[in-house]
């Protein structure tokens, strides 16, 4: 068979099916590109439905980069081109997929098959990391690529190079199922409305399934305050149209709905569905009126009842929901009584949490897109949601409306890129405990020989950190600097820790990370050399846990604490350190401290998804670790007063003083007669601490330091002392968040929760003042 009438069938096929077809074009680029041609002038897709992603512009159509491929979501194309014969991003493939409508055409060129595993590109060099090279990169992942291709259903593989046919990718399909016997094409479900509904009828004749009429009445539950809704599905199951639906019946009754989003496209589904429900509920309106119809990124949508529903970027919706913000054009006349965030999970969990002031909320995220850079709002959102005044109600939308249940397509980059990976079920793992596993190495070629175990290896990152995504599983098989370790029970992964080489730098490498290269990879030993200063910092070796998971079903174990366990005892004799970097929690904190770790720096910016300033800690496992360790402890020790007052102003006490808990540092505390003069009066007497916050601050570093136990200092005496000796906060501010009645009994509190210090510490001319005032 021809290409062209390959394409074609595969065309016919994907538009009786609603479903999506796919066409590999392996071989020769140029070859390639010239039978892509013949294929484009022969299928009925317009220009503006067809997009090439590639590093050129070959074809008459849109053109995109692979690192451009955002651009694409939420969005959709008829014809998708993806150009990887230089480079192949395993999170661009992803975004590229789901792009592409029911009934379109996803064609991949790659090099010949056989050669394709050997080749390095881009994103292959970045796996590269020092003091690795690209020889040291493998191909796995294109390997088990391939296999997906030549396994899976309606994918067609053309060899450009002899012109033949290795796979057809025609399934002969079944007639497709009526509206009325297929759900998926229903239009919603009496019976999940509320009685009466609040929403008007044509609210639920609009929807496309049974899962988007139930989103909806859903979503009317948005009429009562101190309400939360989360709407969560897969790309292409119609959450945001719900949305948008829910937008318009609000604004119809005169209620203003902000919507924001990562990016103002990311809501074009969300006001294209608010547009045509408020049109064919309003009718024709006037000249005027429809000038205010959505042109996006600012626009709005209005009704003759007053309502409107406003897309704000999400720094400006903040804004706006806590009334700070200073854009007359909005700001006098739009009241937001109903907020939506789509996309939920490209956004920072800070900037989350946010959101949560609003009294009446709803959030829509792709669980298995890639709208989000990871998992931040299923993995660390969601549990500052459930703690919220909020009550939360959760939907979930299965069934597809861009293309067929069952899309071959969809199936295919679901399991290529990891995107369906889950650990085992519950009961198979449930009776695990430290003495029932068995440690295990995932080499990577065991992983891709075992698709079990990978999906279960890889479902577990995936579930337990928010950072997981598909280029990781490109990086699980393929990156010479990585390795997984696993406790395994009946055979099953209950545990698994992702492991970073790093350390062990040649003196040019070292030399060129203190002047400010970038060098990739290294995180631990780069932010020890560049920002602290260190330029022997990358000398020693090390190994950082990049990530470790335990399956949910067998927490609390010590599971964690074994895995770490084994691999001290595999790496102690091979390495110098054994390092972590993580958001800090006082949890996290306290684990690894448990566990032998002691924080060393703490990032003077929070991260942007986590929301969390990250902490490093290390544990060392020879005389020269140990070297680092101390002299690092000891500046973090000395600098960390100033940035309490500085960078970590804003962070939660209590993570200070986790961080603090586990510094193992104990640096020279000296103060002076009448610094301890100052002290002792501010505890026993008329004294204030805002006349000299120096010698307080030593003190409450000092007492809080690992090691330090200050008897009769309680957990509310720490943050006391936290918030206002080392953050500075005014008086009214601590005594707001700590709940104090008043400044005044906040003053009263620090001069109380100084006694034990003074007791445990103080010097003579201290205790002089303490009995003077007894």
């Amino acid at each position: 068979m021809d290409i062209v009438p390959l394409a074609e069938a595969l065309r016919r096929e994907a538009i009786a099916t609603n479903e999506r077809r796919m066409l590999v074009l392996a071989g020769d680029r140029e070859r390639g590109y010239e039978l892509l041609e013949s294929v484009l002038e022969t299928l009925a897709v317009g220009i503006t439905e067809t997009t090439l992603v590639g590093p050129e512009a070959r074809l008459r159509c849109e053109q995109l980069e692979q690192t451009g491929a955002d651009e694409l979501l939420g969005t959709t194309r008829e014809l998708i081109v993806l150009d990887a014969h230089d480079d192949l991003q395993p999170n661009a493939l992803g975004k590229v997929v789901g792009a592409v409508d029911g009934g379109g055409l996803f064609v991949l060129l790659t090099p010949s098959l056989e050669q394709w595993p050997s080749q390095r590109g881009r994103f292959a060099d970045s796996l590269a990391v020092p003091p690795y090279s690209l020889e040291d990169v493998t191909g796995r992942f294109v390997e088990r690529l391939i296999e997906t291709l030549r396994a899976h259903r309606g994918i067609a593989i053309f060899d450009s190079d002899t012109e033949t046919v290795e796979a057809d990718g025609l399934t002969e399909p079944a007639p497709i199922r009526s509206a009325e016997s297929n759900p998926a094409t229903s239009t919603g479900n009496d019976s999940t409305r509320p009685s009466p509904p609040r929403f008007p009828n044509a609210a639920y004749e609009a929807c496309l399934t049974d899962d988007q009429a139930d989103a909806v009445a859903d979503l009317e539950s948005l009429f009562e305050t101190d309400r939360a809704v989360v709407l969560e599905a897969n790309r292409g199951r119609g959450k945001s149209s719900a949305a948008g639906i829910a937008a318009g019946c609000f604004a119809l009754e005169g209620t203003d709905v902000l919507v924001t989003a990562p990016d103002g496209r990311n809501a074009d589904e969300l006001f294209a569905r608010t547009e045509e429900l408020v049109e064919s509920l309003e009718g024709d309106r006037s000249e005027s009126e429809a000038s205010n119809t959505p042109k996006r990124d600012g626009d709005a949508v209005r009704t003759t009842a007053g309502g409107r529903v406003q897309f704000l970027d999400p720094s400006a919706a903040l804004e706006a929901i806590s009334g700070t913000v200073d854009d007359s054009s909005f700001a006098t006349d739009f009241d937001p009584a109903v907020v939506i965030v789509d996309e939920a999970a490209g956004l920072p969990v800070a900037m989350l949490e946010g959101f949560l002031e609003a009294d009446r909320v709803a959030f829509a995220t792709t669980i298995h897109g890639y709208e989000g850079a990871g998992r931040g709002f299923s993995v660390r959102f969601r549990d500052r949601l459930e703690a919220s005044t909020h009550e939360v109600t959760d939907r979930s939308l299965s069934d597809p409306i861009r293309y067929a249940a069952g899309d071959p397509i969809e199936v295919w980059s679901f399991r290529a890129l990891g995107l369906d990976a889950r650990p085992p079920v519950a009961q198979l793992v449930r009776d695990a405990s430290p003495e029932s596993v068995e440690y295990r190495r995932l080499e990577p070629t065991d992983l891709l020989a075992d698709e079990s175990l990978l999906r279960e290896a890889f479902g577990l990152l995936v579930l337990a950190h928010y950072r997981t995504e598909p280029n990781d599983l490109a990086r699980l098989l393929d990156a010479p600097n990585l390795e997984a370790r696993a406790l395994v029970h009946e055979g099953h992964v209950v545990n698994i820790a992702m492991l970073a080489r790093e350390g062990n730098l040649s003196r040019e490498t070292r030399a060129e990370m203190y002047e400010g290269g970038r060098i990739r990879g290294n995180m631990l030993p780069d932010i020890l050399t560049s920002q602290i200063r260190d330029e022997d910092a990358a000398v020693p070796a090390g190994i950082r846990v990049v990530r470790i998971a335990t399956h949910h079903a067998a927490r609390s174990r010590g599971l964690g604490s074994k895995l770490i366990d084994r691999v001290r005892d595999e790496f102690e004799s091979e390495v110098d350190w054994l390092g972590t970097a993580f958001g800090a929690t006082p949890g996290l904190l306290e684990f690894w401290a448990e566990n032998g770790f002691n924080s060393v720096h703490v990032s003077t910016t929070r991260n942007e998804t986590s929301g969390e300033h990250s902490v490093l800690m290390l544990s060392p496992t020879s005389e020269r670790g140990r070297e680092l360790a101390d002299r690092h402890a000891d500046w973090f020790s000395r600098r960390f007063p100033a940035l309490c007052v500085d960078s970590l102003a804003a962070v939660d006490p209590d993570v200070l003083r986790g961080v603090l808990r586990t510094v193992d540092a104990a640096p020279e505390f000296d103060l002076s007669d009448h610094e301890w003069r100052m002290v002792a009066g501010a505890a026993y007497g008329p004294g204030r601490f805002d006349v000299d916050p120096g010698p307080f601050r030593e003190l409450v570093v000092h007492a809080l330091l690992e090691g330090s136990e200050p008897a009769g200092l309680s957990a509310s005496d720490e943050r006391l002392l936290v918030a206002r000796a080392l953050q500075g906060l005014a008086w009214e501010t601590v005594a707001d968040r700590l709940e104090y009645r008043s400044a005044s009994q906040c003053r009263r509190a620090l001069g109380d929760a100084l006694v034990p210090l003074v007791e445990e510490y103080g010097a003579d001319p201290a205790l002089e003042v303490r009995e003077r005032f007894r």
